[in-house]
């Protein structure tokens, strides 16, 4: 059961209303080298100036990405090809960052490959250290630049240090 982890970057809170700009993947393992990356165009005529500029896109950007449909049956390929068993969905904020990537996987393809579940990066650091309050986001190297696959590698990262601090994890 490999983790794969992704991030997120949309322009607004919710899948439906708004729309996913961008998001990355990549399979933790010790190489950390095998990556997606997809740039959909928005769903909504609807967004948030502030929250796509966390994107660094603009609309008109936006507008010439690929349709959803297309970027979501390529990442359900990439998944296929990448991974032996059912896929573990992990995030930095996994309640962010599953809700689009579900929807948008149910909403264009029928299903999610990822199941009905996701598990978040934060809590199982909190777990590890038996301390609600800690954070995880000093055991990233790649800097934090909200570009999906920057952000999902810093993230898998940290779960690779976790490892190595005694969390019990096994990557296929």
């Amino acid at each position: 059961m490999p983790y794969i982890m992704v991030d997120v970057e949309a322009d607004g809170p919710i899948p439906g209303d708004y729309s996913m700009i961008c998001f990355g993947a990549i399979i933790v393992e010790p190489e950390l080298n095998r990556t997606f990356y997809g740039q959909l165009k928005p769903i909504s005529e609807k967004f948030i100036p502030e929250a796509l500029a966390v994107s660094g896109f603009s609309r008109e950007d936006c507008l010439a990405f690929d349709a959803p449909p297309a970027v979501m049956e390529a990442f359900r390929e990439w998944i296929a090809a990448n991974c032996k068993g059912r896929p573990i969905f992990i995030a930095d904020n996994n309640g962010f960052d599953w809700q689009f990537i579900n929807w948008y996987f149910h909403h264009f393809l029928g299903e999610n490959p990822f199941g009905f579940s996701s598990q978040n990066l934060g809590s199982l650091y909190k777990g590890l250290k038996k301390d609600v309050f800690v954070n995880f986001k000093h055991l990233r190297r790649t800097a934090h630049t909200h570009h999906p696959v920057d952000d999902a590698r810093g993230n898998a990262e940290a779960l690779l240090q976790m490892k190595e601090m005694g969390l019990s994890i096994r990557f296929a």
